[in-house]
């Protein structure tokens, strides 16, 4: 009988490395699915709870908080393509254009999760970090979230209810403060059987490693 590995994943969908790691991830799940069963579980992480309706330009919000010049923003931009590429994910060749507020993602992350099930929350994750990198297109527009709902195979009249309704806000920010509290700072932050901490885009050779150690323990 093969083992489950619970992984934890703490993330962010304006994070460029949380799919850099996650499409990562997903290699080494795949590599070895034949030796253990994987469970994911997705929480929540906002980069920037306190970004207004709007958002703020990429590259002067990613100059002010790294204090780089738009040159370094835009080099350093060109590299995480490359590896989103390699991860799976093709990413807009001009970049993301805004950073917003991603709380009604998460939001919808929660719902997916608790009235489907764990695929289908991957299956949302995924769509929406294509919406905001692939597509390079506004969070803060609902209906860019319910095409990602849509493609997701999810219920879009559900899920405009829920946004229209602050559903499972409470529950999103209790999950937060839990990750906070525990010491999570930056992401991704994966969590493994609820005991050991991966951080940052690991390659999959770094979760194939980490996985073989904990199906050589069963």
């Amino acid at each position: 009988m093969k083992p489950t590995i619970k992984i934890d994943y703490v993330s962010d969908v304006a994070c460029p490395w949380c799919a850099v790691g996650l499409g990562n991830l997903n290699q080494a799940i795949a590599g070895l699915s034949n030796k253990a069963n994987f469970e994911v579980h997705f929480h929540p992480f906002e980069l920037n709870p306190n970004m207004p309706k709007g958002g703020q330009d990429a590259i002067e919000h990613l100059t002010e908080k790294y204090g780089l010049t738009a040159d370094q923003v835009k080099a350093n931009q060109s590299n995480i393509r490359a590896k989103a590429l390699e991860a799976g994910f093709a990413f807009h060749p001009e970049g993301r254009k805004r950073v917003y507020n991603t709380f009604d993602c998460h939001r919808l992350l929660y719902w997916a999760a608790k009235e489907y099930d764990l695929q289908k929350q991957a299956d949302l994750k995924k769509e929406l970090l294509n919406t905001y990198f692939c597509l390079a297109i506004n969070l803060d527009d609902q209906e860019n979230l319910i095409d990602a709902v849509i493609r997701a195979g999810l219920d879009k009249d559900r899920a405009k209810e829920i946004l229209k309704n602050n559903e499972f806000a409470n529950e999103v920010r209790e999950e937060e403060a839990t990750y906070t509290s525990a010491g999570i700072s930056s992401v991704p932050s994966i969590i493994l059987n609820n005991q050991y901490l991966l951080q940052g885009a690991q390659p999959p050779e770094s979760f194939i490693n980490a996985f073989e150690q904990l199906i050589q323990k069963d």
